[in-house]
């Protein structure tokens, strides 16, 4: 029997576009192609900048085993048809800057590269990265117009995989026996959770006490600058990395993992509209639902006064882009 191999389909690879090829975006193609997770489009403004970083993870492939394409550009249209569109462009965190201080800047930013990448990938889910995360994230949805499922922040599963790191450094342990979860904005008030951290279910409160568990918790909301001031030239972008690419495999996988995410609540913590750390079952169309977990009166009131930080920052956000 002679088979026409002209009358198969084609395998369907998914395309993950990245806008910014900086540390984050760079090392997140990195993370997604070594994963053999999708086909990468690094896109940047600066010339001859995403073409060589593209060719510098191709030329790696047949060290690393992967199927993956990586192409570098300066042009929206090589990012049409995305599955998937992750926004990393923005300044980034310098020693003195806040999360907060870069609100201005990366609105005007923020607001153009996601215009542009709608247009070329209007089917795309959408994840954001840029801080201020959880206002970026927002902006990126009001500016799109997207439904509120295909727009994501990236965010807690960074604050929980660093609040988690620090619970095996203390505990003298493997982070695999570890699980944590933080919620809230992505900035100072964060709400780590310790009633739900467990060291391969043994409730963390079991291990360590008050004082101790309240260090690991201020470390956590304080890990970000912790690193942009070791470095003195830069923020964090390995971990951030390792946090998105989890996030991407649970969506083009259609896993729905479990994680916490800048989803878009409309009554869940009793907030509406707006954007913030919760967790988020994440599948093939984005946040397929939001778990609304029981929390203790004083959790409940840092997630709203989380909230109040937020919402403040968005309306300022959208002013400076000239949106009512």
């Amino acid at each position: 029997m002679t088979v026409s191999y002209d009358s198969l389909l084609p395998c369907q690879s998914q395309t993950v576009a990245i806008i910014g090829a900086g540390n984050v975006g760079r090392t997140l193609a990195q993370r997604i192609v070594e994963k053999d997770l999708a086909d990468v489009v690094l896109l940047d403004v600066v010339e001859g900048l995403p073409q060589g970083i593209a060719l510098d993870l191709m030329e790696a492939q047949g060290l690393e085993y992967h199927n993956c394409e990586v192409v570098g550009t300066n042009n929206y249209e090589e990012t049409a048809g995305a599955d998937l569109v992750v926004i990393t462009a923005g300044r980034a965190r310098t020693p003195g800057i806040s999360r907060d201080d870069l609100l201005a800047i990366n609105a005007k930013i923020v607001a153009d590269v996601a215009e542009k990448a709608y247009k070329y990938s209007p089917n795309a889910i959408f994840m954001v990265i840029t801080n201020p995360l959880d206002v970026m994230t927002y902006l990126t949805r009001k500016v799109t117009g997207l439904p509120p499922q295909r727009v994501m922040g990236m965010a807690g599963v960074l604050d929980s995989s660093r609040l988690q790191t620090f619970i095996a450094m203390e505990l003298g342990i493997s982070t695999a026996n570890v699980t944590a979860m933080v919620l809230g904005g992505h900035g100072d008030l964060m709400v780590p959770l310790p009633n739900y951290c467990t060291v391969n279910g043994i409730p963390l409160t079991q291990l360590l006490d008050s004082p101790t568990i309240n260090r690991l918790i201020e470390r956590t909301r304080n890990g970000g600058a912790e690193v942009v001031k070791l470095l003195k030239t830069g923020g964090a972008y390995y971990a951030p990395a390792s946090a998105a690419s989890v996030m991407i495999e649970s969506i083009l996988r259609d896993q729905s993992r479990l994680l916490p995410t800048a989803a878009y609540l409309q009554g869940e913590y009793g907030l509406n509209d707006i954007y913030i750390g919760v967790p988020s079952f994440l599948g093939c169309r984005g946040v397929k639902k939001i778990l609304e977990v029981k929390l203790s009166d004083n959790e409940r009131e840092a997630l709203h006064i989380s909230a109040d930080s937020v919402r403040k920052n968005v309306h300022f956000a959208l002013e400076s882009v000239g949106i009512q």
